[in-house]
């Protein structure tokens, strides 16, 4: 067994999830070779060509990770590490919520943009429908290019943006990915509602935390009121702008929002949550085409995160 792949145990808890031949398309490869495949080049940033051969072929094993990205086995797998251990009471729901950068690496320019599909005669387009559904997801929002990818300008260059919410054990609760210059506060509510914990037993997955933590970048009156709104307890600092201008409107500018410093002293967890996350090379700097490639590169960082803490 090489360094960074899975060991027995770890195998074990993922083994039940995965997804299983339905015998009319080929078996698959062994999914431990690929995982640790898919591992080993998250780790270390290698290029996929440049895999070491004791993982099989490296166009197998990129197709995989590929796949699992698109069709959201990542984020199962992610989830059911998740509920395993909300059922022994290992995750502190205190969370906090933030993002940071990732510099995208040249090879991260230039995927392309999905051809418009012949028209036949009837309205088709000619091809069996939902076989490309599974490998290439819905295009995102901005019209395709960089922009539909996650990629963006900001004062760090060719940047895309990774925001993320975290337990009070660093771990990741959920990952979502913009362009770089894309501002926190209008993906808060995504990154909230993106958490999801299923029970080990009957009822709803769990998404409500017990507190909150966010800097500055969330203040404002929106994320507040759909705090309050959810019943979420929060501690977030007050722009100085914005104490400012309550303070001019004297009474009329109402009390100031609760902030609790001892609480907010804990929200260096998710400081060190990134920290961890951008160990793997391929999280730090991102060289993925494509936007849902990336999200699962991610997924599968915070996977390794939660099964080795």
């Amino acid at each position: 067994m090489g360094r960074g792949d899975l060991s027995d145990v770890e195998w074990e808890r993922l083994r039940p999830f995965l997804p299983v031949s339905n015998g009319r398309c080929g078996r698959w490869r062994d999914h431990r070779q690929a995982i640790d495949g898919i591992l080993h080049r998250v780790r270390t940033g290698v290029q996929w060509r440049d895999l070491p051969e004791r993982f099989g072929p490296w166009k197998t094993i990129y197709e995989r990770h590929r796949l699992w990205s698109a069709d959201g086995t990542w984020e199962r797998l992610l989830q059911q590490v998740q509920a395993e251990a909300d059922a022994a009471g290992e995750i502190d729901w205190n969370i906090s919520v933030d993002s940071t950068i990732v510099r995208a690496h040249q090879h991260a320019a230039g995927a392309r943009r999905p051809a418009a599909s012949p028209r036949h005669k009837g309205g088709g387009t000619g091809r069996t429908p939902g076989r490309d559904a599974v490998a290439e997801p819905s295009r995102l929002p901005g019209g395709g290019g960089a922009g539909g990818e996650g990629l963006g300008r900001s004062r760090g260059g060719f940047t895309c943006k990774l925001h993320l919410s975290t337990d009070g054990r660093c771990r990741p609760l959920s990952l979502i990915v913009t362009p770089g210059q894309r501002a926190d506060c209008t993906q808060f509510k995504p990154v909230l509602e993106k958490i999801r914990v299923p029970r080990s037993g009957l009822g709803r997955p769990r998404k409500k935390p017990d507190s909150l933590a966010a800097d500055r970048a969330y203040s404002n009156g929106p994320i507040r009121e759909y705090l309050r709104q959810r019943g979420i307890r929060h501690t977030i600092p007050e722009k100085t702008d914005s104490q400012a201008a309550r303070l001019r409107k004297g009474a009329r500018g109402g009390r100031p929002p609760g902030f609790d410093e001892d609480r907010y002293k804990k929200r260096n967890t998710i400081e060190r949550a990134i920290n961890r996350m951008k160990q793997s090379r391929t999280v730090a700097t991102r060289y993925d085409k494509r936007g849902y490639v990336f999200l699962g590169t991610a997924t599968a960082a915070a996977l390794v995160i939660w099964l080795r803490t």
